[in-house]
């Protein structure tokens, strides 16, 4: 017979463990809903944004954004032009709003943008006279007045279009998401005042910082100047030249186009450049491994290759073309989305030049087919650029020197040969070369015998082109935070602040005198100006006084002799 101890221990025993088993499924329970949470995105900070972005290539970099916002929960609204042919309006992760307009710009038409990098290559095949550099800046400046000024009648029937206004200022948006290349967003984020940030490179007149930092010309390279930051005396009289382009271009195409919506609906006292200083936040597409050295402003975020990814498997067909490469290795060439091929005496070149190589070449070729092609290439209509980069086997990549190709670059560390076409190609070039991590080339001046030699030298494993790249790649990747974490990270912190104000200088307020003292300096010279001549005319006074008295004085003297 079991004691009354014995009992009592068994039946405390057995409840303590209904207990245990209890508590342990409970704490299982908690841990699952824990990791369930989780794994869903974060719902605390979810907003509402508004999105006014820029056609084109733009686009590509404005959507990888939108895309990891709907992954953090955020609700997107896309404001796109009828005649858009990148944004789509139909998608999963955002809501469009779609602006009928006749006003189309010729940066969403491909075909208009084609015919004016095959027109900017005629001009520059000719020579380089005064007469060709006025030509290629006079169908630049058209370009960019057509496409401003859609831009400007796009906003301006937003503005009218009453109900919509309605619309969109009980949606009590969070935040305006806009890149200020063509300012029809910033317009519309202000007049809805909503804390506004800029996904930006370049701005409506020149690069991004011009319109936030002290940028002086003497080592800060403006778009279109093709020089680095260590600047001859030529060189200098050579930025300044472009940065008065630039200036030209900001008050007598620009500022007129917008001024107009500006005056109607926002205050006539103010203008398109004051718009965009008073941005809360400048997402900036910019890595100092990459971009020259220069000022900065608190409110400026670095995201430079916050599109940039690991590399993903190939198809099994360009897999297997890849490995076929042997020892050897693979080129890769593209010249971005807008441009698909050059003219076919430039391809012609390029073709036999690749032919000569041991390396095999994956070439992204649109139109005829180039009767040189060797055995060696591989022509196709598209190409998974980003992951053809990170392959193992990849060598050399030959671009025309877009920033997303040169990012993807630096990131998989692949040295690049360059033609850059227009635009801020040519100086992208400049600050690779500068880093040894490139060679350009004029397409309009190609030979095979060059274009092979510079292609021997980038392959070279003697030279330093793929060492350079390799401790850019790694400088790069060295950073606490990814870019597009970073990116994210301050999109939400403006939502959760409604602003970023504190970090936001108070010089889009000041008229241009006042931001450079001049009318403090004003004051002092003529402050030192008024005691001078005060000084003077009492030394003249005190010399009249003298003078007079000095004859009484005689004429007293000679009365007592």
């Amino acid at each position: 017979m079991l004691s009354l101890f014995t009992i009592i221990s068994f039946v405390s025993i057995r409840l303590a463990m209904q207990h245990l088993t209890s508590l342990f499924k409970c704490q299982v329970f908690t841990a699952l809903v824990c990791l369930l949470l989780m794994g869903l995105p974060g719902q605390s900070y979810a907003g509402k944004i508004l999105v006014y972005p820029v056609d084109g290539s733009h686009w590509l970099n404005m959507n990888i954004l939108l895309l990891e916002l709907h992954k953090h929960g955020h609700e997107l609204t896309v404001v796109r032009s009828s005649n858009s042919w990148y944004v789509p309006e139909q998608t999963k992760h955002y809501t469009s709003i779609t602006i009928p307009t006749s006003h189309a710009s010729n940066l969403e038409d491909p075909e208009y943008m084609a015919a004016f990098l095959k027109r900017n290559i005629e001009i520059r095949s000719r020579d380089r006279s005064l007469s060709s550099f006025v030509a290629l800046q006079q169908q630049t400046l058209t370009l960019l007045m057509e496409a401003h000024n859609a831009s400007a009648h796009m906003v301006r029937d937003i503005l009218h279009n009453k109900e919509l206004v309605k619309s969109l200022k009980n949606a009590r948006y969070d935040m305006m998401l806009t890149d200020p290349g063509f300012a029809g967003g910033v317009v519309l984020g202000r007049y809805l005042e909503l804390p506004m940030v800029f996904n930006v490179r370049w701005i409506t007149n020149s690069e991004g910082h011009f319109a936030i930092a002290p940028s002086p010309l003497s080592y800060i390279p403006t778009i279109g100047s093709h020089v680095s930051d260590k600047m001859t005396f030529v060189n200098k009289l050579k930025n300044l030249l472009h940065y008065s382009i630039g200036q030209y271009i900001d008050h007598g195409i620009t500022r007129p186009l917008y001024q107009g919506v500006i005056s109607e609906f926002i205050d006539p006292n103010t203008n398109i450049y004051s718009l965009m200083q008073g941005a809360d936040l400048w997402l900036m597409r910019v890595d100092f491994v990459f971009e020259f050295p220069r000022p900065t402003m608190p409110n400026v975020v670095y995201m430079g290759g916050f599109h940039c990814k690991p590399s993903k498997p190939l198809p099994p067909g360009l897999e297997e073309f890849m490995q076929s490469s042997g020892e050897h290795g693979v080129v890769i060439m593209s010249l971005g989305t807008l441009l698909g091929s050059l003219e076919s005496e430039i391809s012609e070149i390029i073709a036999a030049a690749f032919a000569r190589l041991p390396q095999k070449v994956i070439w992204r070729h649109l139109g005829e087919r180039p009767s040189a092609v060797g055995s060696n290439t591989l022509l196709v209509d598209w190409l998974p650029q980003n992951d053809l980069l990170g392959h193992p086997k990849t060598r050399a990549f030959v671009t025309h020197g877009g920033t997303n190709g040169i990012y993807e670059a630096i990131y998989h560390g692949v040295p690049m040969l360059g033609l850059p076409l227009i635009f801020d190609q040519f100086d992208n070039m400049v600050r690779l070369t500068s880093r040894g991590v490139a060679k350009v080339l004029e397409v309009t001046a190609l030979d095979v015998d060059t274009f092979t030699q510079a292609l021997r030298d980038i392959l070279d494993k003697e030279k330093p082109y793929r060492e350079n790249i390799r401790r850019m790649s790694q400088l790069h990747h060295d950073q606490p935070m990814k870019p597009l974490d970073t990116a994210i990270f301050w999109l939400e912190f403006v939502m959760r602040h409604k602003g970023a104000a504190h970090l936001r200088t108070e010089s889009y307020k000041m008229p241009w005198y006042a931001y450079h003292n001049v009318d403090v300096l004003a004051f002092l010279l003529g402050s030192i100006t008024a005691v001078a001549l005060l000084f003077l005319l009492t030394c003249r006074g005190l010399c009249r006084v003298a003078c007079r008295k000095r004859p009484r004085d005689k004429k007293t003297k000679d009365k007592v002799q």
